[in-house]
């Protein structure tokens, strides 16, 4: 591999690095700010998951709370909305936001929401993947000449990552959508504060787009090493 494939290697490493960063950086400064704004109802994060739950029918679904820091997710398993604990129990436009984004999911799996069942079906195939790729794609670097074909294996395992990223970009930016217009519609979000509910979002979103990107750009970085093998 010649030092131009090696600084380019570099260069998209970086960038990925730096752009990652920005982004972790501003929504965590969102939600520092945002966090310290109240709803005006005080509701409580917990409180906001249950109401959209139930508003949409849903009434096999827990919500609970977990312990971190921006730990939040639903998991469709157990069907449970699972808080972070500077969510479950604030009374903020952050906390609601992110318990009706989550709440979002649950309303996807309830529905049957066509992006979400795909993702879910791939879950199994991306926790292969991951566990055997990086090495795939070592051994393969290393026998690049003598066995290529484990660099195409490991290459075959990081688009299945790639694909599952990409399909987490409409999966993400729905669950806000729902959350959005059921904040408004419900009264929980008003003229004055709707608008920092969608910036919570956005900015919450904008770190699956750059995890998309990033994935793309590192495999096709590994697509190229394995087309100029020869060279």
């Amino acid at each position: 591999m010649g030092t131009g494939m090696i600084g380019m290697q570099w260069i998209i490493f970086i960038g990925i690095a730096v752009v990652s960063w920005l982004v972790q950086m501003n929504l965590q400064n969102k939600f520092k700010k945002y966090s310290k704004i109240p709803t005006g109802n005080g509701m409580t994060g917990a409180d906001v998951a249950l109401k959209m739950l139930h508003d949409n029918g849903i009434y096999d679904v827990k919500v609970t709370h977990t312990s971190g820091h921006l730990t939040d997710h639903y998991n469709p398993v157990d069907k449970t909305v699972n808080l972070s604990e500077g969510v479950y129990s604030s009374n903020s436009i952050m906390a609601a936001a992110v318990a009706a984004h989550e709440c979002g999911h649950a309303v996807q799996h309830a529905r049957a929401y066509a992006p979400l069942t795909l993702r879910s079906k791939l879950v199994p195939v991306v926790s292969f993947a991951s566990q055997w790729m990086s090495w795939l794609l070592l051994a393969g670097i290393l026998m690049l000449n003598s066995f290529p074909q484990l660099l195409l294996a490991g290459i075959i395992l990081f688009a299945m990552t790639t694909l599952f990223s990409f399909i987490t970009l409409p999966v993400e930016i729905n669950a806000s959508q729902r959350a959005l217009v059921w904040l408004s519609r419900s009264g929980i979000t008003n003229s004055y504060n709707h608008a920092q509910a969608e910036d919570a979002l956005r900015s919450a979103a904008y770190t699956y787009v750059v995890a998309a990107l990033g994935s793309l750009a590192t495999l096709i970085y590994y697509v190229m090493i394995f087309l100029n093998r020869r060279d």
